[in-house]
C-alpha cells in the first residue's frame, strides 16, 4: 500500500495505539542484576569507572539482593573479589570462598530472588587468566576441573544456576557431568558460549579485578569479526548440556543475538557489558546525552534482535521505570 491509502501516522498518533500495536516489549523479568562480592563488613567501595557500581562485602550484597527483588528483578549474578591469589585461583572453589559465602547470605535472608554466579579462575589467578598456566600457555583441559569445582563449590553453596564465561572448550560438559555426579542434576547452566575478546570489558575488570597480568584473551575468546563461529560454539554448548546461552557483549553483537535466536531453541541471554553501561554513564556526566533514555532503547534493541533475557547494571533503574 502507497499513501495515501496507508497512513502509518494513523497508528502513531495516540499513546495508547502506540501500545496497543508494540511489538517488542521489555519487562522486569528480562533482566539480571550483576554484583561485585568483596571479603569483610560494611564495604562498598565505589569502581571510579562505573559511577553507581560498588565492590560490596555480604552485607552490602544482602541489601542490594533486597532491594533488587523490591524492584521486581528475578535474579541476580555475583561476582567474587577474593583477599588473596594464586597460579591455580584456589579461592574460587574454597567452600568459604567470598562467592560462596555471598550465595549464603542472600538466599538465607533473601530467599525470593535467584542467584546466579559466574564461573571463572580469571578472578582468582595471580596471573588474571580464566584458565591454568602452563609455560606461557593457558591449558584448556587441565583447567576443566577446576572450573567444574568452582561451580560444584557454588551449587553447594546454595546458587540457583551457575554461569561459566572461560570460554575453555568442553567446560560445560565437565560442569554439567560432575554436578550430575554430585546430585545437583536439577542446577541450570547458562553458558558465556559467545563471548567475544572485546574492548568493552575495561571497566569490568577493574571492578573484579580480573585483567590479565601479560598477553590478552584473545586465544579463548571470539574473534570479533567471526558470526559463524557463534553457532559452532553455541551448538557445542548445548551439545554439552548447557540450559542457556549468552551473548557477550550485546549492543555490538546485536545481529549475532539475531542469528542466534533463528538457530537455536532454548532460552537467550545477552550481556549489556560494563563498556556500554560507562559510556552511557559518562555521556549524562558530560550533559551529552540522557543516560536514562539511552538504556531502555538499548535494552530494547538487545530484547528485539532476541535476548530473552538481559544481564545489565542498569536493571534496578529499569525495573524501577518500567514499574513507574
Amino acid at each position: 500500500m502507497l499513501f495515501p491509502d496507508f497512513r502509518g501516522r494513523r497508528l502513531r498518533a495516540s499513546g495508547n495505539f502506540r501500545r496497543m500495536i508494540r511489538e517488542t516489549k521489555l519487562s522486569r523479568d528480562d533482566l539480571i542484576l550483576p554484583l561485585f562480592a568483596v571479603e569483610g563488613k560494611s564495604v562498598k567501595k565505589p569502581i571510579d569507572s562505573m559511577p553507581g557500581h560498588f565492590q560490596l562485602s555480604c552485607d552490602h550484597i544482602v541489601t542490594k539482593a533486597e532491594e533488587a527483588k523490591e524492584a521486581g528483578i528475578p535474579a541476580i549474578i555475583l561476582f567474587g573479589v577474593p583477599d588473596t591469589k594464586d597460579e591455580l585461583g584456589t579461592r574460587a572453589y574454597a567452600a568459604d570462598g567470598i562467592v560462596q559465602k555471598a550465595i549464603a547470605e542472600v538466599k538465607s535472608r533473601v530467599p525470593e530472588i535467584s542467584v546466579i554466579t559466574d564461573v571463572c579462575l580469571c578472578g582468582y589467578t595471580d596471573h588474571g587468566h580464566c584458565g591454568v598456566i602452563d609455560k606461557g600457555i593457558i591449558d584448556n583441559d587441565a583447567s576443566l576441573d577446576l572450573l567444574a569445582r568452582t561451580a560444584l563449590s557454588h551449587a553447594e553453596a546454595g546458587a540457583d544456576m551457575v554461569a561459566p564465561s572461560d570460554m575453555m572448550d568442553g567446560r560445560v560438559g565437565e560442569i554439567r557431568g560432575l554436578l550430575d555426579d554430585e546430585g545437583f542434576t536439577h542446577i541450570p547452566v547458562m553458558s558465556y558460549a559467545v563471548k567475544y575478546a572485546s574492548a568493552f570489558y575495561g571497566p569490568f575488570r577493574e571492578a573484579a579485578e580480573s585483567a590479565p597480568q601479560f598477553g590478552d584473551r584473545r586465544t579463548y575468546q571470539m574473534d570479533p569479526a567471526n558470526a559463524l563461529e557463534a553457532i559452532r560454539e553455541a551448538t557445542m554448548d548445548i551439545e554439552e548440556g548447557a540450559d542457556i546461552i549468552m551473548v557477550k557483549p550485546a549492543l555490538p553483537y546485536l545481529d549475532i543475538i539475531c542469528r542466534l535466536r533463528d538457530e537455536i531453541d532454548l532460552p537467550l541471554a545477552a550481556y549489556n557489558v560494563s563498556g556500554e553501561y560507562s559510556i552511557m554513564k559518562a555521556g549524562e556526566m558530560m550533559g551529552w546525552v540522557d543516560a536514562k533514555a539511552l538504556v531502555m532503547e538499548t535494552l530494547l534493541s538487545i530484547k528485539r534482535a532476541g535476548a530473552d533475557l538481559i544481564l545489565t547494571y542498569s536493571a534496578i533503574d529499569v525495573a524501577k521505570e518500567l514499574n513507574a
